[in-house]
C-alpha cells in the first residue's frame, strides 16, 4: 500500500493514495512555476445569432425567415476586469453568454468572430483555458465538500502534479472560498430529502470546482440565482476578489441589488439583441443622462437600466423606439468605436499566443490524466455513492428481507407432493418478479439523476464515457450479487425447493444472472419509472407468449429474462426428482414429466444460462452506446 499523504492532518481521511495515486513530495501548488496561467483578453466582433431556419414543407409554401436574436454585438474584456452582462428578459444576455462559451448553441446559426489573446478561439481551446460556473449546481449529494473537490482535482489538474500538490490546491481553495466549516459535510440534495450544505455554500463550492485549475478566464451564468441578498452579495464579492488577482471574469446577472451592482468594474447592457451600453459602471450614468434619461437619486442604477431598456406591455411601439434610439446612440459614440478598435486589435495580436498552463503545446485529447487515473477516481466516487446512497440501498434491503420473509411464511409447511407442484412454480415467478421490480426501479432512478452530472463532467473533459459506464457497473456489482443471494437464501427451503446443496447454489446463481439482466435492462432504459413498468409488463407477457402470440412474434421470447429464468429454475428443481403421490400417473411423480407438462426441455438448461448471459451483455452494450450517443448530442 502506498504511503499516506502528508495532508492527513488537514482532515483528508479518505486516501486515494491507497488506490495507487502517487503521493510524492513536491512544491507548494501555488508557487509551482507551471501552475501560473497567462492573463487573458477575450473579444468578440460583429456577433449575429439567428434561430434555426425552418425549411419549407407540404404545409408551408416557403421557408420561414429565421429570427435574428443578436445583432452586431461587439465587445471585449481584459485581465483584472469584472464584466456583468445585464438586460431585461429576452434582451439576449443569455444567448450572448452561450455564444461566448460555445454552449447551448445547437439550434442557432452564429456569425462573427471570437478571439482569445489574439487567436481565434474554439470550444476545445476555451474549455481548456477557462472555467464556466453554470446556473444550476449539479453535485453527487452523498459526497462531502472535500471529497468532491478531491475528485475534481484528480481529474482536472494536469498529470505533472503529484497527489500532494493536488491536495494542497484543494486545501487552498477551501480556505479561499470560505468552505472550511463545511469541509466534512455532505453536499446533500433538498429535493431528495438529503440534508447538506446551504445554497450559498453550494454556489461557493461550484466556484471552488472551477477555480482549482487556476483559470485566467471565468464565466458565470446567473451566479446569484436562488440566493438571498446577503448570500448574493457574498458570491459576487468572491468573483470580485478573483478578478482582482488578474483574472478575467464575465457573468450574466438579472436585477442585482445596488450593493452587488457597485462591485462590477464594467457592465454590458443588452436590449432587443443589441448593445445598449458597454463600459465602466461610472460612465453608464452619464451616457443615459446625455440621452435625457437621468437615474433618480437614491435609486438602484441596475433597476433603472433594466426598466429603461425593457419593453413595457401596452407601450411596445414607444418602448422599442426608445431602445432603438439608445442603442443607435451608443453605436455612434466614441466609446463604441474604442471598443471596436480594441476587439480588432486583439484579433490581430500575434504576440500573445494561447498556451497551456505548463507551457507545452495544446494536446488533441481533452483529458488531463490517463485512462487508468480516470478510472481510479471515477470508480472511487462511484463506490462512495453506492455505499452512502440513503434511499435506494435502504429500500432494497428492506424490500428484499421483508418480501422474502413474507414469501417464506406463506409457503412454509408445504410438503413435496403433486399439489405443491403449482405452488413451487408460482414461487419461481415470485423470485423473478422480486428481482425485477426491486432492482430495475433503483437503477432507473439513480441513472436518471446522475446522467446530467455525467454529461456536464464529460463535456468539460474530465473523463471518458467508457470510464463512467465501467465504474458504475463495477460499483453496482456487489449489490447485484448479495441481494438475490439473500432473497433466495430466505425463501428457498420455505418454498420447498430441491434440498440438494448443489441445486441451492445453482438456483442462487440463476437468480444472480436474472438480477444482473434486470439491472442491465434498467441501464438500457434509463428514462423513467413509467416506461420501465410498461417494458416489464411486456417481459411478463412474453413468458407465456409461445402459444398466445403469433408465429412472427415468437422471437420476442428470447429477449425475456422471465422465460430463461423460469425455465432454468424449473429444470434445476425437477431434473432427477421422483416422489410418490396417488395424484400422479401410476402413483409416481417424475421430474422430467413435470417439466414436459410445463413445456420445458431439460436440454435447454445451458441455453437458458447462456441466454441470460447474452441479455446481460447485450443490454449493457446497448446502454453504453445509448449513453455514448447522448455525449454527441447538441449542448
Amino acid at each position: 500500500m502506498a504511503h499516506k499523504s502528508t495532508f492527513v492532518n488537514l482532515g483528508f481521511d479518505t486516501e486515494l493514495s491507497d488506490l495507487g495515486w502517487s503521493t510524492r513530495a513536491g512544491h507548494g501548488y501555488s508557487t509551482f512555476p507551471s501552475f501560473k496561467s497567462p492573463p487573458m483578453t477575450y473579444s468578440w466582433s460583429n456577433i449575429e445569432v439567428y434561430a434555426e431556419e425552418k425549411q419549407a414543407s407540404c404545409f408551408t409554401r416557403s421557408s420561414q425567415v429565421p429570427k435574428k436574436i443578436l445583432k452586431n454585438v461587439t465587445g471585449s474584456v481584459g485581465p483584472g476586469e469584472f464584466l456583468a452582462i445585464m438586460g431585461a428578459s429576452g434582451a439576449g444576455k443569455t444567448t450572448l453568454l452561450n455564444c461566448l462559451t460555445f454552449r447551448n448553441t445547437g439550434k442557432l446559426k452564429i456569425l462573427g468572430e471570437r478571439h482569445l489573446n489574439g487567436e481565434a478561439v474554439n470550444i476545445d481551446t476555451l474549455a481548456r483555458l477557462s472555467a464556466y460556473v453554470q446556473q444550476n449546481d449539479l453535485f453527487i449529494p452523498t459526497l462531502t465538500v472535500k471529497e468532491h473537490l478531491k475528485f475534481q482535482a484528480l481529474l482536472r489538474m494536469d498529470e505533472i502534479f503529484s497527489y500532494d500538490e493536488r491536495m494542497m490546491r484543494v486545501s487552498e481553495v477551501i480556505q479561499e472560498l470560505g468552505l472550511i466549516k463545511c469541509t466534512d459535510t455532505i453536499i446533500g440534495h433538498a429535493e431528495a430529502g438529503i440534508k447538506g450544505i446551504s445554497g450559498g455554500e453550494r454556489k461557493r463550492l461550484a466556484f471552488a470546482s472551477e477555480t482549482l485549475t487556476n483559470p485566467s478566464l471565468i464565466f458565470c451564468d446567473e451566479p446569484t440565482s436562488g440566493l438571498d441578498s446577503f448570500m448574493a452579495y457574498n458570491i459576487i464579492q468572491v468573483l470580485k476578489k478573483i478578478a482582482l488577482t488578474g483574472k478575467t471574469v464575465v457573468c450574466s446577472i438579472h436585477q442585482p441589488s445596488s450593493d452587488v451592482f457597485n462591485l462590477f468594474d464594467r457592465i454590458l447592457l443588452m436590449a432587443e439583441g443589441r448593445t445598449a451600453f458597454l463600459g465602466p459602471v461610472s460612465d453608464a450614468l452619464s451616457f443615459f443622462s446625455s440621452r435625457g434619461l437621468p437615474c433618480p437619486s437614491n435609486y438602484n442604477p441596475a433597476d433603472f437600466y433594466i426598466r429603461t431598456l425593457a419593453t413595457v406591455p401596452g407601450e411596445e411601439a414607444e418602448s422599442k423606439k426608445k431602445i432603438t434610439d439608445i442603442c443607435d446612440a451608443f453605436e455612434a459614440s466614441e466609446a463604441s468605436r474604442l471598443i471596436s478598435a480594441t476587439a480588432k486589435a486583439n484579433s490581430r495580436n500575434s504576440n500573445q499566443k494561447i498556451q497551456e498552463s505548463d507551457g507545452s503545446k495544446i494536446r488533441n485529447s481533452p483529458y488531463k490524466v490517463s485512462w487508468f487515473a480516470q478510472f481510479k477516481a471515477v470508480f472511487w466516487r462511484s463506490l462512495i455513492s453506492v455505499i452512502r446512497e440513503p434511499t435506494v440501498l435502504k429500500v432494497k434491503i428492506i424490500q428484499t428481507i421483508s418480501i422474502a420473509v413474507m414469501v417464506a411464511l406463506i409457503f412454509h409447511g408445504h410438503a413435496l407432493g403433486h399439489g405443491s407442484i403449482r405452488n413451487i412454480q408460482g414461487g419461481f415467478l415470485i423470485l423473478l418478479s422480486n428481482a425485477t421490480f426491486i432492482h430495475v426501479y433503483g437503477v432507473v432512478s439513480i441513472i436518471s439523476n446522475e446522467i446530467p452530472i455525467f454529461l456536464r463532467e464529460h463535456r468539460i473533459g474530465m473523463y471518458r464515457t467508457d470510464i463512467y459506464f465501467l465504474s458504475k457497473t463495477l460499483a453496482d456489482l456487489p449489490a447485484d450479487f448479495i441481494f438475490p443471494f439473500i432473497f433466495t437464501l430466505i425463501t428457498y427451503h420455505a418454498i420447498g425447493l430441491n434440498a440438494l446443496v448443489d441445486r441451492f447454489f445453482i438456483a442462487c446463481g440463476i437468480m444472480i444472472l436474472v438480477t444482473n439482466a434486470v439491472t442491465s435492462f434498467g441501464k438500457k432504459l434509463k428514462r423513467n419509472v413509467h416506461s420501465a413498468c410498461d417494458s416489464i409488463d411486456v417481459h411478463w407477457r412474453i413468458l407465456y407468449s409461445k402459444q398466445r402470440f403469433p408465429a412472427y412474434l415468437d422471437w420476442m421470447r428470447y429477449l425475456s429474462w422471465f422465460m430463461y429464468g423460469n425455465e432454468a429454475l424449473s429444470i434445476n428443481q425437477w431434473v432427477g426428482v421422483q416422489f410418490n403421490d396417488t395424484a400422479c400417473p401410476d402413483g409416481v411423480c417424475i421430474g422430467e414429466h413435470i417439466l414436459k407438462d410445463y413445456d420445458y426441455d431439460p436440454d435447454f438448461y445451458y441455453r437458458d444460462v447462456i441466454g441470460l448471459c447474452g441479455l446481460i451483455v447485450g443490454f449493457r452494450v446497448l446502454a453504453f452506446f445509448a449513453l455514448l450517443r447522448k455525449t454527441y448530442g447538441k449542448h
